[in-house]
């Protein structure tokens, strides 16, 4: 799953690009998993959790982070997918806190 991250392809047909996609979104899953079972932790151990907890500053500087990394992307484009991660590990946390 990792190598679908980090092995260059140059699919020569749809399908192929398809399938390069499909694999792509499988380890992305995996990940974005991952991230919301952290941030949970994360709200979990703070003092003020949920959407009044959020440091807009930090997440500022994440989108700025990961646009060094994905510079094609850049900070504009970055911002409202991690938004929307986040928000999503947010509403989460607090089904799974509900639950409790």
């Amino acid at each position: 799953m990792l190598a679908a991250l980090v092995r260059h392809e140059a699919p020569e047909s749809v399908g192929r690009a398809r399938e390069a996609i499909d694999r792509v979104d499988a380890a992305l899953a995996t990940l974005l998993e991952r991230r919301a079972v952290l941030a949970g932790t994360v709200q979990r151990l703070k003092p003020v959790g949920g959407f009044a907890g959020r440091d807009m500053d930090r997440e500022r500087r994440l989108v700025a982070a990961m646009a060094h990394r994905a510079p094609r992307l850049g900070e504009v484009r970055l911002a409202p997918v991690m938004n929307a991660v986040i928000e999503a590990g947010l509403h989460l946390a607090e089904e799974e806190r509900g639950r409790s």
